[in-house]
């Protein structure tokens, strides 16, 4: 008799211990239980820790309350403005009512993906090239508003959304290249036409400074011949004054003007009669008057 009762109590605790065993569960900090009692949810998820549910009747299902990384794949589109694009993004998300993810949705990181690569399609469709290079914060925005008001219904909330790479066919590639080229040169020759004008409008003030002081225009010639002579080159090229060069242009008609007045003298004293007396002083007088009809150097071209 004793001895039955032993083997009652020790088949009580071994079905005891099997029935702890199967119905002990143990859920984590970051995660939540849901349990569905004969395929229906009775009570609200069950907290981290130990939790007890009923063998063969009760099934519980445990949702990661973490944010999750997901990565959406490239999207190929065309922008507004007709450029063909390939886009990626990654989405962030977490799971704030367990028991929505797991009975509103059947799986829930599959439909986040498929709404986030609709929402990235539609976001290409309706953005420009330049808002997708410059303007991403906006962009980024909007995709999660996209994204986050259907994944409310299903208990998730949408974090962050971000935009990774934008990817350009390569005859894009080197339009943008040689339209950036052509800023830069068109920056450069407005740069160099001002940096021009500037320097003229300081050269004409030290031209007219020189003007007032000719004795300038020679010191900076010096100057000039030390700065070539600094450099230590064989060969020095001087600056030659255009001043000179008129001075001396005027000087060289004058002694031609005067050179041929003297011979149409000369020609018209020798072609007068042989009879007629010729005074000694005459040569003299004939040139002295030549050379008062002779024109100054200041009225000559």
């Amino acid at each position: 008799m004793v001895e039955e009762i032993v083997m009652a109590g020790v088949a009580v605790a071994a079905a005891g211990a099997v029935y702890v065993m199967a119905a002990a569960r143990v859920v984590k900090q970051y995660e939540r239980g849901v349990v569905l009692r004969l395929g229906k949810l009775t009570s609200a998820p069950r907290p981290p820790g130990f939790t007890m549910i009923v063998p063969a009747v009760d099934r519980m299902r445990k949702v990661n309350m973490q944010i999750v990384t997901m990565p959406v794949p490239a999207q190929e589109g065309i922008t507004h403005d007709n450029v063909t694009v390939r886009v990626d993004a990654v989405v962030y998300f977490k799971v704030v009512d367990a028991a929505d993810a797991v009975v509103k949705v059947e799986d829930y990181r599959f439909a986040v993906s498929q709404v986030a690569q609709t929402s990235l399609r539609s976001i290409i469709g309706k953005s420009d090239l330049d808002d997708l290079l410059s303007n991403r914060e906006k962009l980024n925005q909007g995709l999660e508003v996209m994204i986050d008001s259907p994944a409310l219904g299903w208990g998730v909330q949408i974090d962050r959304v971000e935009i990774k790479d934008v990817s350009l066919p390569e005859t894009m590639k080197r339009s943008m290249a040689r339209q950036a080229e052509a800023t830069r040169d068109r920056r450069a020759r407005v740069i160099n036409a001002d940096a021009e004008l500037q320097a003229s409008k300081k050269l004409a003030e030290a031209a007219q400074a020189m003007s007032d002081q000719p004795a300038a225009l020679q010191l900076r010639l010096l100057q000039t011949v030390v700065a070539v002579a600094a450099e230590k080159n064989s060969t020095l090229v001087l600056p030659f004054p255009v001043e000179l060069l008129r001075f001396l242009e005027r000087s060289g008609l004058q002694a031609q003007a005067q050179t041929e007045a003297y011979e149409q003298r000369r020609s018209a004293a020798g072609a007068r009669p042989a009879a007629e007396p010729v005074s000694a002083a005459a040569p003299g007088s004939e040139a002295a008057a030549v050379l008062e009809e002779l024109p100054e150097a200041e009225d000559l071209p």
